[in-house]
């Protein structure tokens, strides 16, 4: 069973974050230009404060208008974080985002934050899983015929 290990490994461990003090505008830029849907706020120390997604700056701008791009990552992010570890299993993964209605999940280990995958990068790993799956057993019933 593949494991959010391995999707990091694949993908790298690269994270988008900032810091609770950059405004809206400035986190709508970063998601631009890096073309990802999410980053992670944290501190001076680099502890995980909360996220900030694509959706919450939507959400924020039918609410305040223009005025959300002046908040603050800080005062946007999703605080109570639902995170994943290395061990986790795909379907574990599915069943954690589709039950929190969320589309990105920051890995973390022994309180350091490792990487962050996306429901994409979910999805992406369980059709390789399949795939493999299936060629398994056609290699099978070939070798059976």
């Amino acid at each position: 069973m593949t494991t959010i290990a391995a999707i990091l490994k694949h993908k790298g461990y690269d994270v988008a974050s900032v810091r609770p003090d950059v405004t809206i505008a400035d986190v709508a830029r970063l998601l631009t230009g890096r073309r990802i849907g999410a980053v992670v706020v944290q501190d001076a120390a680099e502890h995980l404060l909360g996220i900030v997604s694509e959706r919450d700056i939507v959400h924020a701008l039918a609410a305040n208008g223009a005025t959300a791009l002046e908040m603050t990552a800080g005062q946007l992010m999703t605080r109570t974080l639902q995170t994943a570890t290395p061990a986790m299993t795909i379907p574990e993964a599915m069943t954690v985002m589709t039950t929190g209605r969320f589309r990105h999940l920051p890995v973390v280990e022994h309180g350091a934050l490792l990487g962050i995958v996306s429901i994409g990068d979910i999805v992406k790993a369980r059709i390789m899983e399949q795939d493999q799956e299936v060629d398994s057993l056609r290699a099978y019933v070939a070798g059976a015929a």
